[in-house]
């Protein structure tokens, strides 16, 4: 059967980083990349450009969420992308702007240097919250997160995909 598991694994050593260091946004297009088996092996020729959005501290945070139904046979997998952006100006504010309004897809890279596609199969939703703290060490922020739904955890770039993908950020 299709759905019956295939092998195991072995405990992984204690060297990895939690967080994530670069976001990269594109414009919606329709199979941004070729996935199988939990890994794009290429991108598609119509996405031409991305736009990078270095990360710093630790609020930025990818969960997945996947959950199977007996009852439907079905499964479904929610992406929830937290990002927090400093020192707000209104540059950012009008993109943020579009940002809200768009059916965006996305890239993440984690501190380990893996690269994770985001919203591939309908884009994703996004809410933007800016703020101004209260004391003089608070933080003056956008906290954005976006919510994608999908069929399966979000594939990992191979490393000729990834070199693809780099070439296109502006």
């Amino acid at each position: 059967m299709a759905c019956d598991l295939t092998k195991g694994r072995s405990r992984p050593c204690k060297d990895a980083l939690g967080g994530n260091s670069k976001l990269y946004l594109f414009n919606y297009i329709e199979n941004p990349f070729t996935v199988a088996n939990g890994e794009a092996t290429s991108m598609n020729v119509g996405l031409t450009q991305a736009f990078e959005y270095d990360l710093y501290g630790d609020g930025n945070t990818l969960e997945e969420s996947m959950v199977g139904d007996r009852n439907t046979g079905s499964r479904v997998n929610t992406q929830t992308l937290t990002i927090v952006v400093t020192v707000p100006d209104a540059a950012t504010n009008a993109e943020f702007n579009l940002l809200v309004a768009s059916y965006s897809q996305a890239v993440v890279v984690d501190r380990n240097g893996n690269h994770r596609a985001i919203g591939i199969d309908d884009g994703i939703d996004w809410t933007v919250v800016q703020s101004t703290g209260g004391a003089k060490t608070d933080g003056t922020t956008y906290t954005i997160t976006g919510v994608s739904e999908t069929n399966e955890l979000a594939p990992f770039l191979d490393d000729a995909t990834v070199t693809a993908f780099e070439a296109i950020v502006s």
